[in-house]
């Protein structure tokens, strides 16, 4: 595929329900080796300048910031506090202020983690090989499990999950499922990001853009 983000689908009730919520997602091929292997001095280089350049006064106002207000207007909408669950650049910010830094942890993990400071847009990663594309956004069955094996876990009907053609991949900004993570011997990976109103379909290009050059060493 090229290297053009995609739009996903989104099922008829979340269409209706949240008309300006969008998936976006692109493949990656992995350069180098597994995407947990420890990432290059460069990528640690920058998760470094970016702890020295974004201190406590940052992680408090970031939530007024235009991209990270957006995403904590939708978190409000379905239902989940943003005071209580953080949103991710948020969340990533208050690890930062709790470890000293941003804490590099593998090549894919600080790809990831980057692009969400750089530009307050959360990108997941997905087993490109577990997937049944296209993906997209809908509202979990009756009897749905989240993941593959015996890790999977029992979803309630109703809630919003990243899907591809044959199952639930992800609740919606929450962890991938079991089965689906990107791990050692991945070699390719389906990166994703969601834009809601206020968000600009700029800004979630930039994101997946930043890690899908990352990983693949272009």
């Amino acid at each position: 595929m090229s290297g053009e983000p995609l739009l996903g689908w989104c099922g008829e009730e979340v269409a209706q329900e949240l008309p300006q919520l969008r998936l976006a997602w692109v493949e990656a091929a992995v350069c180098g080796g597994s995407p947990t292997r420890g990432a290059p001095r460069a990528l640690r280089e920058r998760l470094r300048e970016l702890s020295n350049r974004l201190g406590g006064a940052r992680a408090i106002a970031v939530r007024r910031e235009p991209v990270p207000s957006a995403y904590r207007v939708l978190f409000r909408h379905i239902g989940m506090d943003p005071d209580v669950v953080r949103t991710p650049v948020e969340a990533a910010m208050f690890a930062r202020m709790m470890e000293g830094g941003f804490v590099s942890r593998n090549l894919l993990e600080d790809v990831l983690l980057v692009a969400l400071i750089d530009t307050s847009v959360p990108v997941w990663a997905l087993d490109a090989d577990t997937l049944a594309p296209p993906l997209g956004i809908r509202l979990s069955g009756e009897r749905e499990w989240l993941g593959l094996g015996s890790a999977a876990i029992a979803l309630p009907a109703g809630r919003l999950v990243i899907a591809d053609g044959e199952r639930a991949l992800a609740q919606l900004f929450g962890e991938v499922a079991p089965g689906h993570r990107a791990g050692g011997a991945t070699e390719r990976v389906a990166l994703f990001a969601l834009q809601v109103a206020g968000v600009p379909w700029l800004h979630v290009e930039e994101a997946l853009w930043m890690c899908r050059v990352a990983l693949e060493g272009l």
